[in-house]
């Protein structure tokens, strides 16, 4: 970026404060206080005030007495993302393809931090307890596909990455220990694709593989989630991965044919 383009540090600075009151709200905290924005940004109070009355003004917030909420304006924000890669509606095509074939729900996602984000999903009729719609957040180390994202890590990204997050055990089941963990890591690379058994949630089973950009580097990954009371971890092996490798293939293909 030539010298002249680079924003000056205020900007910087001020867009920083503005994500991060945005990822201030989630699902457990959907109206917040200016007192609570500031707490959970680091802000001070008078700073988050100026940015709050700031994205009041431009429609990304609203307010209902001292109580601020986001407004829908703010899925612009991520729309823009999504709509700005055909990968994501080639993927939910596929997905779509998936479940009628294997009549379990399918998502998609992306790493970011030490979660991954779901940007698409196509749900089946079945019901599950795991809240899971575009923009939810999931710790990567719990997830099938949090596994296939970070089994392309380099090894310093790897590293920060076990740097930084701390496994929650979620379930009796969960792998929390970083050697194990890396050991599975590798096991993913490997093999291509992860099976993970009642790790997030019990009773929960999920088998994910990469989607690759055109240099061949996993940017995404794709899944398949059914109950393990109705289907075991070897049907999941011997059925579901199959139709869900042809699946990303069909969507990596589609990726080197842009190049």
């Amino acid at each position: 970026m030539p010298e002249e383009d680079i924003p000056p540090p205020a900007l910087m600075q001020a867009a920083e404060r503005s994500f991060a009151i945005i990822r201030a709200f989630g699902q457990r905290r959907q109206e917040l206080s200016q007192a609570q924005v500031a707490e959970l940004t680091g802000l001070s109070r008078a700073t988050t005030r100026r940015f709050l009355l700031t994205m009041e003004t431009l429609g990304y917030v609203g307010r209902d007495g001292r109580n601020y909420f986001l407004q829908p304006k703010v899925l612009d924000l991520g729309y823009a993302y999504l709509s700005s890669m055909s990968l994501w509606d080639v993927a939910r095509e596929q997905m779509e393809r998936l479940v009628r074939q294997v009549r379990e729900s399918s998502s998609a996602s992306v790493l970011d931090g030490t979660d991954i984000i779901i940007t698409a999903r196509v749900q089946t009729q079945r019901i599950m307890t795991v809240l899971v719609e575009i923009g939810t957040r999931l710790p990567a180390h719990a997830t099938s596909m949090g596994r296939v994202l970070l089994a392309d890590q380099p090894p310093a990204a790897l590293d920060d990455y076990f740097g930084t997050v701390v496994p929650e055990r979620l379930t009796p089941r969960s792998i929390t220990s970083e050697q194990e963990l890396r050991v599975i890591l590798k096991t993913v690379a490997s093999q291509g694709w992860c099976l993970l058994d009642e790790e997030l949630e019990e009773g929960v089973r999920s088998l994910a593989v990469p989607l690759h950009d055109k240099q061949g580097a996993v940017i995404a990954a794709m899944n398949v989630c059914a109950h393990a009371s109705r289907v075991s971890a070897e049907r999941m092996q011997e059925e579901f991965l199959p139709p869900l490798l042809q699946a990303a293939a069909t969507v990596d293909q589609h990726t080197l044919s842009k190049a």
